[in-house]
């Protein structure tokens, strides 16, 4: 028996019957022979660590642009601890490890530099729109691997899609691990933001709605604790009622909400940060500005996407793909005056 056989074999031991089971995977877009000691979510998780995409989360950033501290979170530091945390919530309910964890670490591939101030550019410059979940598919079917893809299998693809949203409507991954991932990007995000920002000096905690922090807790380890766990009681209840969805219950979704809406008021779309967002959208738009009327001066790839998909299109996915360092670099290289000495 290959060794990829036992694990397989393993998971139909330890996983729940509701759980994604490697062996029974939906399959890839290109049919491949199976590996011999790795699983197919395996390789999807091995697939996106090692790809150009993710190495660029770290210079992308989460909320805080350009900080000079070293404690903030980038792209990837949020990537990582949703991925922590996805896979705890998944071990204890029952589910497969290795596909939460593929999800998670590609779910913010297709983020553009500078937060969701990059995405706000690309949304309004772009007639298609732009939204990055739909990017992060995009990025790894279509983009990385010079244009090759990754391959990955049907349900990572489905579950780093639908890991946005927060409302009853919003659509939902077809695996419970997918929806894992998505709660947990919530979990993590807005808990290591309030971090950030206490670190910043403008949030204390005592500035925290009082209501919020009875039922979640007073600080950054108990909120985390307190989601988890009810993550992982109410999604166990809500499976043995044979309602097959990962949830938080009524009081913790509740609380977990009114602390995301009072971070958008206060921190994302806050006074502090105005001035930073503009000097962002401002970089980001003359650089793609710039491109857009010389596309002779990108890459060949997004040179050939140019020319089958349109220019907007080429533009789009090279300005997407950018750090904010690389972004910052082309901006000063393309407009600011170089000095001369004569």
């Amino acid at each position: 028996m290959k060794i990829r056989e036992k694990i397989e074999q393993n998971e139909k031991l330890i996983l729940i019957p509701q759980a994604a089971f490697s062996s029974k995977s939906r399959g890839r877009m290109k049919k491949e022979n199976e590996d011999e000691t790795r699983t197919s979510f395996m390789i999807d998780r091995d697939r996106i660590i090692h790809s150009k995409s993710f190495r660029r989360l770290k210079h992308k950033t989460q909320v805080y642009i350009k900080t000079s501290g070293d404690h903030y979170r980038t792209r990837l530091t949020h990537t990582l601890e949703v991925a922590q945390i996805a896979k705890t919530i998944g071990k204890g309910i029952g589910l497969n490890e290795d596909l939460i964890e593929a999800i998670a670490l590609g779910h913010d591939i297709g983020h553009v530099a500078f937060a969701h101030n990059g995405e706000d550019v690309l949304n309004k410059l772009l007639p298609q729109g732009f939204k990055h979940n739909e990017n992060s598919i995009r990025v790894l079917t279509k983009i990385e691997r010079d244009g090759r893809g990754l391959n990955l299998t049907e349900e990572v693809l489905d579950g780093i899609l639908y890991h946005s949203g927060f409302s009853k409507s919003s659509k939902k991954a077809f695996t419970l691990e997918g929806q894992v991932v998505k709660y947990s990007d919530k979990i993590a995000y807005v808990n290591h933001d309030i971090d950030d920002s206490i670190r910043a000096g403008i949030l204390k905690e005592s500035n925290l709605p009082s209501e919020i922090t009875k039922v979640l807790g007073n600080n950054h380890g108990k909120r985390i604790d307190t989601l988890v766990k009810d993550c992982i009681y109410t999604t166990i209840e809500n499976i043995r009622n044979n309602n097959i969805e990962v949830s938080l219950s009524k009081e913790v979704g509740s609380a977990l909400n009114n602390l995301r809406t009072f971070m958008f008021e206060e921190i994302y779309k806050g006074d502090f940060l105005k001035a930073e967002r503009e000097k962002a959208k401002f970089v980001l738009e003359q650089v793609f500005n710039y491109f857009f009327k010389y596309p002779e001066k990108m890459p060949n790839i997004y040179k050939e996407i140019s020319q089958k998909e349109g220019l907007y299109q080429g533009v789009g996915d090279y300005i997407s793909g950018m750090s904010d360092d690389y972004c910052l670099y082309l901006f000063n290289s393309i407009y600011v005056p170089k000095f001369v000495i004569y």
